[in-house]
């Protein structure tokens, strides 16, 4: 067991370091740039050539939606009361609380842990959370909604394209898989490297804060992953999913949110880096608990 929950561990530190040795020596990464080949490519490519060809059905998919909306409640619906009671601007840390890193993270783990069919089931789960917090997450954040950032999402009409060939069971062709699968595969190395230069960009304060926000958003995630599962009825792949999404730190784009929109970045990126430390810490008791 030991073996097996280093060799997921160990791809995701070791990419996710080499990002962040990168940065810390100075050398010179467009961020800006790789996000968006990520967000406009690669990550649309991946979302159809692991849910087009899936053989799960779609009630597992429809499944992971589900509990992706339904964690993104209830983490509202813990988070507020508590921030309200110590007195802490919701705009600025709930984020932090409901964001789990679905991506940079969950991804890669899912997959490592469970091959293709996990990835399949942590795509449609991260599908759900991006439309999510790039909507209604950033009109919170922001104090408004615009309905361009939703028709702008390539991620959209990937899930719908795909889904057409799973409700019709469509044979993909083999050209568009292929391209699909092969620009799909930058999604997850760049994604971790640019987590690891992140990490290193980001100058953190309050760090007493940082942590104890940091254990509730692990501990709430783990509890409500666990809680969620059984409520559903989950179990194999499907609850392992579920509960390591739900279990991820917090997501780096809430420090971008809260640079781009002034929401105390400094206050966030604390946040985020001592949840990424914390659960680093902690996954290889979750991968231990979930395999």
């Amino acid at each position: 067991m030991f073996a097996d929950i280093f060799a997921i561990l160990a791809p995701v530190f070791i990419t996710t370091g080499l990002g962040y040795i990168w940065a810390r020596s100075g050398r010179h990464f467009d961020t800006g740039l790789v996000t968006s080949i990520v967000t406009y490519f690669a990550t649309p490519c991946l979302t159809f050539a692991a849910l087009a060809t899936v053989d799960l059905g779609a009630d597992a998919l429809v499944s992971m939606g589900t509990a992706a909306l339904a964690a993104n409640i209830i983490f509202v619906l813990i988070g507020w009361p508590i921030l309200k009671i110590f007195k802490l601007a919701p705009r600025t840390y709930l984020q932090s609380l409901t964001w789990p890193n679905v991506g940079n993270v969950g991804l890669p783990l899912c997959m490592l842990a469970y091959g293709q069919d996990g990835l399949a089931l942590s795509v449609a789960f991260f599908a759900v959370y991006v439309v999510l917090q790039l909507t209604i997450g950033v009109a919170f954040v922001s104090g408004s909604f615009s309905l361009k950032s939703i028709i702008k999402m390539p991620i959209i009409p990937a899930t719908l394209i795909a889904t057409g060939f799973l409700a019709t069971n469509t044979e993909v062709p083999a050209w568009l898989y292929n391209t699909t699968n092969l620009i799909g595969q930058l999604t997850i190395p760049l994604m971790l490297f640019t987590l690891g230069v992140s990490l290193a960009r980001l100058r953190p304060v309050s760090l007493a804060r940082s942590t104890a926000l940091s254990m509730l958003r692990l501990v709430m995630g783990f509890a409500v992953g666990v809680g969620l599962s059984e409520a559903m009825g989950l179990t194999g792949i499907e609850r392992g999913v579920v509960i390591l999404q739900c279990s991820m730190p917090v997501a780096v784009f809430c420090y971008l949110f809260a640079q781009l929109y002034n929401r105390e970045p400094e206050e966030v990126a604390g946040v985020v880096i001592s949840s990424s430390f914390l659960a680093a810490i902690a996954l290889p008791g979750l991968l231990w608990y979930v395999l």
